[in-house]
């Protein structure tokens, strides 16, 4: 879909007026160029953005685990946390 909207001036900064159907929700948005093109894009304000990509895990993706080496101790902290 394809529309154009208006450009105006808010103070000292450039604006646009988005169609309805180009509404998004929050308060701010990130933007970003793309050659010629500046797109606008919601910004997540909760973890709902990782539903989109913890579907693309298989099933056993950690059945497993994960190898990581074990951590030297730190008895310097040991009276950080008493």
């Amino acid at each position: 879909m394809s529309r154009t909207a208006k450009l105006f001036w808010s103070g000292r900064s450039q604006a646009v007026r988005l169609p309805k159907e180009f509404r998004m929700e929050g308060a701010e948005v990130r933007i970003r160029r793309q050659g010629a093109a500046v797109i606008l894009e919601p910004v997540a304000s909760d973890w709902a953005w990782l539903d989109g990509i913890a579907g693309k895990f298989s099933d056993d993706f950690f059945a497993t685990g994960r190898s990581q080496p074990r951590l030297p101790p730190r008895t310097e902290l040991d009276s950080v946390f008493d």
